[in-house]
């Protein structure tokens, strides 16, 4: 149950408010309750809803925190596009530097493609109050918030020392009073809050293993009689003889009505080839590991970021063909096929990497290695420092 509690009431007393690193607007605090009384108008939309209405809330965090990196990051594109045009080293301007150059090209693809991801998911909920949209607000949340993280970060580092510099000081010494400083200490909050990075990676896992949960569940359910098992063992054989050979079967067609539309069409029917292979990928785990899966954090942790780069790239060049239909963008035909093929091709490369994590990785020696620090076995590591006095 959900209700509202005002803070004037007998028996609410706010103990201590918290103090953060950022956000320093924020006003959360330690709140202790006695004996207070709700009325029964507080209740919010009905007892026994409590649930729906924090999935809700959820839900709508999780699209209005990639909404907000968005203008976070179009702010940091335009920051460190005027310094880097502008601050010259080895004579020439810093943008001109093929490692500053590197930084602002993604910073123009990333943003494009974050606001495409948001725009794609929030219209879902403009034609449907009720869709459902927790998957593309977890992904949008997730990618959105660690791509916003890498841009602020970057902002920093073409800022220089002007950048780890406060807005009143800059002001103070007659600078413009750019916060780069402020926006690194605000934004890092934004992967922890409405579900971490970590807690998001494993709620999309469980959406993508929903399916085949429900079809196994019965077969490895060692309680259950085994003419049970066997009979639920005969269903999953006759859905998998179905679905899995589909998951081989060539990409869609796309309509191609110019050169741009076409580099388009070739990226889409990439993105449908990939979740194909994924389906396929998260199968054979599914296989390997059977309900164990569920622990493999880091494996699936590869599957959420190639599926989530999937979705960058096909809301990428969806909104993109968009813009060419209309007629509306902004930017030349070129220009904006160079961006989005930018991304797309970067996107691709990701996902290689990420197919070949699969099979090649250290996460079994990381993990023992972590044990032995907890264990307090490397402890030779955390010697030689200044300890904090009581």
């Amino acid at each position: 149950m959900v209700f509202i509690v005002e803070t004037g009431w007998p028996g609410v007393e706010a103990i201590r408010r918290c103090r953060f690193m950022g956000l320093k607007a924020l006003y959360n605090g330690v709140i202790r309750f006695t004996n207070v009384r709700v009325p029964r108008e507080n209740i919010l939309l009905a007892e026994g809803k409590g649930l729906r209405v924090a999935l809700t809330t959820l839900d709508t965090g999780r699209l209005t925190l990639p909404a907000a990196c968005v203008g976070l990051s179009k702010r940091c594109l335009e920051i460190s596009r005027i310094w880097a045009s502008n601050r010259v080293q080895w004579g020439a301007p810093i943008g001109k530097h093929a490692a500053i150059a590197d930084k602002i090209a993604r910073m123009a693809a990333n943003t494009f493609a974050l606001e495409s991801m948001t725009l794609l998911a929030a219209s879902r909920v403009d034609r449907d109050t009720h869709a459902d949209v927790r998957l593309e607000a977890a992904m949008c949340k997730l990618w959105g918030t660690e791509v916003t993280w890498e841009i602020v970060n970057d902002t920093m580092q073409i800022r220089g020392g002007r950048g780890y510099e406060t807005a009143a000081s800059l002001k103070a010494r007659g600078e413009p009073p750019v916060p780069v400083e402020r926006f690194l200490r605000d934004s890092r909050i934004n992967t922890i809050f409405e579900g971490s990075s970590e807690i998001m990676r494993l709620f999309i896992a469980r959406e993508m293993l929903e399916t085949h949960l429900k079809i196994g569940a019965a077969v490895l359910n060692s309680q259950l009689p085994l003419s049970q098992r066997l009979r639920a063992a005969a269903r999953a054989a006759r859905f998998y003889l179905v679905w899995y050979p589909k998951q081989f079967l060539p990409a869609e067609r796309f309509t191609v009505r110019s050169p741009e539309s076409a580099l388009l069409a070739g990226h889409l029917r990439y993105a449908a080839r990939m979740s194909r292979k994924l389906a396929r990928a998260i199968f054979h785990a599914m296989l390997r590991y059977g309900p164990k899966l569920e622990r493999e954090q880091l494996l699936l942790g590869r599957f959420v970021d190639i599926g989530t780069e999937i979705f960058a790239i096909t809301a990428t060049c969806l909104r993109a063909e968009q813009m060419l239909q209309s007629g509306n963008d902004g930017a030349g035909h070129e220009e904006r096929a160079a961006l989005v093929d930018y991304f797309c091709s970067s996107g691709r490369r990701r996902i290689h990497q990420k197919f070949c994590g699969i099979h090649q990785n250290g996460d079994r020696e990381g993990y023992r290695l972590a044990q032995h620090v907890l264990a307090g076995k490397l402890s030779d590591l955390t010697s030689g420092i200044v300890r904090q006095q009581p």
